[in-house]
């Protein structure tokens, strides 16, 4: 896949890093031998980043003859983006390519016109800015990303490596996502939204700390009846301030991380086993094979199936042991 980066005078150094980290790490890691990213500029020419760092192996709009196009950032002040650019989005787009502006990126996606009638996230802190500017977008400033599947955006800073993670686990799979991750030292896959980290009172001590291990035993326990109360019960917090605490940790309810956590489980199990499918839904939690898949293509827009044939480990499934 053939990846090209926009940067441009003043664009941080962890804003630029942050897709160049996580695509290269697919090659560096082995995962797939044709994934190359490209550094471009509308001019061709280098850029000084805001710490100080010339960066001068750069190419310049021709490269945005890409599979992905990446916009990592865009200036603090929010300037309108060149028409040039604009139309070289929009032309990259109609020839099939993936747009994604990660933080502050999403403004010069945006600006476009590619995003109109949908929706889309950036830094909370400019979440409202982009409304006013373009209130033919639907913004969403509790969305760590959002993918369209032809457009993504994503929220600040740090949830460009999620987003990019995303694509990663869009194109290879999930195990290949958590090979990155893995290598990278982060999780691979975040819950919640970045509500969770807009500016606000400081929480009472304790607060996020204690549902850690009732998090961890839901996840060792996936393929039982994790009910609110169950989990509150777990927690030795009432239901009411259980959902509470839950909501203010994951940014989510108590059921929908339950379900994304046995779809992830799911996924895995598809990837790297030969199991029956009856099977997995029910190690994964599901009471049948029927709410398995319909909760599978709801979330992913394809079945168990086509996703075991797409994904499966292509270095063997892991043979199950008799105990």
């Amino acid at each position: 896949m053939r990846i090209a980066v926009h940067a441009f005078e003043g664009i941080t150094m962890f804003h630029l890093a942050a897709p160049l980290l996580v695509f290269g790490e697919v090659t560096r890691a082995g995962l797939a031998d044709d994934w190359t990213t490209t550094v471009w500029t509308e001019d061709g020419t280098a850029i000084r980043t805001a710490e100080g760092i010339l960066i001068d192996d750069v190419a310049g709009p021709s490269a945005i003859d890409a599979d992905l196009l990446v916009f990592p950032s865009w200036p603090t002040d929010l300037p309108p983006a060149d028409e040039h650019l604009t139309d070289r989005i929009r032309a990259a787009h109609r020839h099939g390519a993936r747009v994604a502006g990660l933080c502050l990126g999403a403004f010069p996606v945006a600006e476009s016109g590619i995003l109109d009638g949908r929706g889309a996230s950036t830094h909370w802190s400019a979440a409202a800015k982009l409304a006013r500017r373009f209130p033919a977008i639907e913004v969403n400033a509790s969305a760590l990303y959002l993918d369209h599947g032809d457009v993504l955006t994503s929220a600040g800073t740090a949830s460009a490596i999620d987003a990019c993670l995303h694509i990663v686990r869009t194109h290879l799979g999930s195990t290949a996502a958590a090979t990155v991750a893995r290598h990278l030292v982060v999780a691979p896959h975040r819950e919640g939204g970045q509500a969770q980290y807009v500016e606000r009172p400081i929480p009472e001590p304790g607060g996020v700390g204690h549902l850690s291990p009732t998090l961890d035993w839901a996840l060792a326990h996936l393929d039982q009846d994790l009910t609110v109360d169950t989990l509150a019960a777990h927690a030795r917090m009432s239901r009411r301030n259980f959902t509470r605490r839950f909501s203010e940790v994951t940014g989510t309810t108590p059921a929908t991380w339950v379900l994304a956590r046995r779809l992830d489980e799911s996924r895995r199990l598809l990837e790297s086993t030969t199991w029956p499918i009856d099977r997995i839904a029910r190690t994964s939690g599901f009471r049948s094979v029927v709410t398995f898949r319909q909760n599978f293509t709801a979330a992913y827009s394809t079945t168990p199936t086509s996703y075991r044939q797409r994904f499966a480990d292509p270095l063997g499934p892991t043979k199950e042991v008799l105990t």
